[in-house]
């Protein structure tokens, strides 16, 4: 009992739940109804051990529930077959060699709750019932990594298409000039969602068809004008990002505090972060000087009063491209 009662009160932190995989996560999702086996063999108490082999052998199972009218009473697997052939009583009831008051599981259950019982039981397969406790079917590991390798191919399979749609959403649309508008509003304070712009961005520009280098540089500068929101803004601000077939215009700000000596604030490790900004791991007066060698062209306007106007471009022309990421890895060397 002590141990179900700390395991209870387990705090997941954050970095515990960055970790947790898309397989546990579909564990959580995938409903018991989804990955069983419908198409279930039900026997009666009455039926003589031997039809019981002979119906495993022709159907190829390993295991089926005992039902008696529409109450389930057990459920027969090979190792009871095997305990019959070993004591030579061949014309015993499937009665006499089931195991009785199988474990059960709803429709509706999550995934989990049926790798709850495998882990916790020594059984090889759980009877599925409906809200009646009426027969619907049986449940193995078998079934559950099966589940498992459809689900994920299903969600591949979609990821791609989105993916595909959106690499042909400036192709399927005729204009003079065609672009994609994300805006994000951000809070100052904000640290428990800052970097989900940024994220989402990186994210929306993967399945545009931008390169992973275009994508993490762009990652990077969003994220450091973000965090830069969240920490030096009176109320936040707003980060608008443009996306054409061949550029990037991202704009990012606020209305204050604003920036006394915009030129100060440039140099690289020059900070007005406080204290406890800096205790929490921020501040360090680096991220200006990031963004600089991520973007194409960047411009700063401040003044004290009147917030901040960052912009940035980004060019999507590969040649462009290629030439800012070597001009990336030879600033990473020489810093080595």
């Amino acid at each position: 009992m002590e141990g179900q009662s700390s395991r209870s009160h387990k705090v997941i932190t954050d970095q515990m739940a960055e970790s947790i995989t898309k397989v546990e996560e579909l564990a959580y999702e995938l409903r018991v109804s989804e990955v069983m086996t419908r198409d279930t063999k039900a026997i009666s108490p009455q039926l003589p051990m031997r039809d019981v082999v002979e119906l495993f052998r022709l159907e190829r199972i390993s295991g089926a529930p005992v039902v008696d009218g529409e109450q389930i009473c057990g459920v027969v697997s090979m190792e009871d077959i095997i305990r019959c052939l070993l004591a030579n009583d061949i014309d015993a009831p499937a009665s006499k060699y089931m195991t009785p008051n199988p474990i059960t599981v709803k429709l509706n259950d999550p995934v989990v709750e049926a790798l709850k019982h495998f882990v916790t039981t020594s059984v090889g397969r759980l009877i599925v019932v409906d809200p009646q406790n009426h027969l619907q079917g049986i449940i193995t590991k078998g079934d559950i990594t099966r589940g498992y390798l459809r689900a994920l191919q299903r969600q591949n399979e979609e990821e791609e298409l989105r993916r595909y749609r959106a690499r042909h959403l400036f192709e399927d649309i005729e204009s003079d000039r065609t672009s994609l508008i994300l805006r994000y509003n951000i809070l100052a304070g904000d640290f428990r969602h800052g970097g989900a712009a940024s994220s989402n961005i990186k994210r929306a520009l993967l399945r545009l068809g931008a390169t992973p280098q275009i994508a993490r540089r762009v990652g990077i500068a969003v994220y450091e004008a973000e965090m830069n929101l969240v920490i030096h803004t009176t109320h936040g601000g707003i980060i608008r990002v443009e996306i054409e077939p061949h550029r990037m215009d991202i704009r990012v700000f606020d209305d204050g505090p604003g920036i006394e000596d915009v030129q100060k604030a440039l140099t690289p490790g020059y900070s007005t972060a406080t204290e406890q900004i800096r205790e929490l791991g921020f501040g360090a007066g680096m991220g200006l000087t990031n963004i600089q060698r991520c973007v194409d062209e960047m411009t700063l306007e401040s003044s004290p009063g009147n917030g901040t106007r960052l912009k940035m471009k980004i060019n999507l022309d590969q040649d462009t491209m290629q030439e800012k990421k070597e001009n990336l890895q030879n600033e990473s060397a020489e810093d080595d």
